[in-house]
């Protein structure tokens, strides 16, 4: 099994910025895609951004040229940095991870962002 731990979720006005970081229980390198979801209240979960263990990335249109994710091997740790924050990036962001064909889910971070 793989435990990920999130933090760095908040409140944030318009314009600002945040990172989040997700930590895995075991080495990173092991799981093959690692990624950030979101689901505001009332909508269902979306993709936001995902990265391999190559270290290839895709992003929702929604957040492309404003979120980078980003991973630290050595660390065991996936960051989001969010940049640029909408009132509709308004969510509970899970961190995932697939592991030995099993996908894994955080606990989730919340971020609100006020207009």
């Amino acid at each position: 099994q793989v435990q990920l731990v999130e933090s760095g979720g908040g409140l944030v006005q318009a314009g600002g910025s945040l990172r989040l970081s997700c930590a895995a229980s075991t080495s990173i390198l092991s799981i093959t895609t690692m990624g950030w979801h979101r689901q505001a209240p009332g909508k269902q979960r979306e993709l936001v951004a995902g990265i391999t263990s190559g270290g290839n990335t895709n992003y929702a249109d929604s957040v492309k040229g404003r979120f980078t994710i980003s991973r630290d091997n050595a660390k065991n740790t996936v960051y989001l940095q969010m940049n640029s924050l909408k009132p509709e990036d308004t969510a509970v962001y899970y961190c995932n991870g697939v592991y030995r064909f099993v996908r894994y889910w955080g606990q989730g971070t919340r971020v609100t962002v006020s207009s």
